[in-house]
């Protein structure tokens, strides 16, 4: 199986667990001083603070955030009629996404769709762009293409990325393949938790997305599945057993139907995740109906 760019789609170049263990000292300097840049210059921009923490913590795949989102595409071995595009994880890069073979197990399920593997690693969050890059750069070439469908997908905080580019682009794409997806860890999964889920749960008054308060909207824009079923109809969801985001996880599946949520034997790691792609993808291809509606909240 070649990677290759495609002409057509243009000029393309946090939380996958574990992290990449390489050259961490220089990395973490390097995460630091853009960490404290993008904090200077834009304020309360959303994603930089929240992220501040974590990246004290370890070491993983920046990227450049002034370059085009790197990209490999991967032909279909058939007459493509739909489009995968496959976020990473923290833990990734598009080599790590390309060694995860996971462009491959898309391909074995549906050999009528081609993927592109879309790198929006951390340095895309920082700059409060991440979902605008990934619509002007991936999505639009796409959608200009003509596929009959087109998928979104991704692992932690791919599946994060996922859910948020769905929320700020309502119906643009057809159906979404959630890996473990990162949810946040603030106070609000307990708050959802004390108020016995979302569907009870009262999120408040819609606020500004900022460093503070992008978690309670993203549950809230995940609260909206409770309230409208047809919005969780092409969303399907696997995790590992033993995944230390299980519980936030389980916490945002009750309004999709139980056949679109697969556990599986394992953590939050690739080798979870392969297990549960297939089945997933088996699932999605049985029961996918005609795209969802999106009223945008």
């Amino acid at each position: 199986m070649r990677f290759d760019r495609r002409p057509h789609l243009g000029n393309r170049d946090f939380l996958g667990i574990p992290a990449a263990r390489t050259a961490k000292a220089d990395n973490r300097a390097q995460i630091l001083l853009l960490m404290k840049t993008r904090i200077f210059w834009l304020g309360v921009r959303h994603w930089a603070l929240l992220f501040a923490l974590i990246l004290l913590s370890g070491c993983y795949p920046i990227g450049n955030a002034t370059r085009p989102i790197p990209t490999a595409f991967v032909p279909a071995p058939q007459t493509a009629h739909r489009l995968v595009v496959f976020l990473p994880g923290r833990g990734d890069d598009l080599d790590g996404l390309k060694k995860s073979g996971i462009a491959q197990i898309i391909q074995r399920e549906w050999p009528d769709a081609d993927v592109e593997l879309a790198a929006v690693t951390m340095a895309y969050y920082l700059d409060g762009h991440a979902t605008l890059r990934l619509h002007n750069e991936v999505m639009l070439p796409a959608l200009k293409h003509g596929y009959e469908q087109i998928w979104l997908a991704g692992t932690s905080l791919g599946g994060m990325g996922t859910l948020t580019y769905d929320r700020d682009y309502p119906g643009e794409i057809y159906g979404m393949i959630l890996l473990a997806p990162y949810l946040g860890d603030s106070a609000v999964p307990k708050e959802i938790a004390a108020a016995g889920g979302l569907e009870p749960w009262n999120p408040g008054p819609a606020e500004t997305l900022g460093p503070n308060t992008w978690q309670r909207e993203l549950w809230r824009y995940l609260k909206t599945w409770s309230m409208d079923p047809a919005r969780g109809r092409h969303v399907w969801l696997g995790y590992g057993d033993h995944d230390r985001l299980r519980k936030e996880i389980e916490l945002m599946s009750p309004p999709l139907r139980s056949s679109h949520v697969l556990m599986v034997p394992g953590g939050h790691n690739w080798k979870t995740w392969k297990v549960a792609a297939p089945q997933l993808l088996q699932d999605a291809s049985r029961d996918a109906e005609t795209p969802p509606t999106h009223a945008h909240n």
